[in-house]
């Protein structure tokens, strides 16, 4: 039936002296749509996200209990892959009642105003040997700044594990407001290592 409907397009085409080009666009059957990319899903047990800054050069480690991730990635083919994330920064955590309770407030992450950091990606580049490169944004307390983040992917037993790490200045983001912008009482850098668990990530 259906050559027998382009045909019959095509003489209508003809008769009504159209260009042949034109007729055959419309005759031509549509392109299927792309497959859909691969969904991995992040197991949340399995995965972390912590950071280090220094306070008067002595190392302080907090975490982000809460995050979600949307990760869809074809290894073989990254750069068609997307990454994003969403941090509850009301989830952060020192492990010091005092520091905690802190954290809230405006000249920190002011989480009343901006409960949540976020993460989306521009482009993901594959470098070999399970390595990749994610360019995006990243936002907190409403300020967004490009950050290129190296990822290694690992994979065993139908689970996969993605690890790095990368380095961000908290005055980009207005995190420490007031006398803390004096970075000789706590660093600028801050170092942010994440873990994260994944299934439904294709073989390598």
């Amino acid at each position: 039936m259906t050559i027998f409907r382009f045909t019959g397009l095509a003489l209508v085409c003809g008769a009504m002296g159209l260009w042949a080009d034109v007729c055959l666009a419309q005759a031509k059957p549509a392109a299927s749509p792309p497959a859909a990319l691969p969904v991995a899903q992040l197991v949340s047990a399995g995965s972390e996200i912590v950071f280090t800054t220094r306070q008067l050069g002595v190392p302080v480690e907090g975490k982000f209990q809460r995050f979600t991730a949307q990760i869809a990635l074809d290894p073989k083919k990254p750069e068609t892959g997307s990454v994003a994330f969403a941090i509850d920064t009301t989830s952060t955590r020192f492990g010091s009642a005092e520091l905690d309770a802190e954290v809230p407030k405006a000249i920190w992450l002011d989480t009343k105003r901006f409960p949540q950091a976020s993460f989306a990606s521009k482009s993901v580049k594959g470098l070999g040997g399970g390595r990749f490169e994610v360019a995006g944004a990243l936002t907190i307390k409403g300020n967004t700044r490009d950050l290129l983040v190296p990822v290694q992917l690992v994979q065993a037993g139908g689970s996969s594990t993605a690890s790095g790490s990368f380095t961000i200045k908290r005055i980009d983001f207005k995190v420490g407001e007031g006398e803390w912008t004096d970075t000789s009482m706590l660093a600028n850098d801050v170092v942010v290592r994440f873990k994260l668990q994944l299934t439904g990530v294709p073989a390598l």
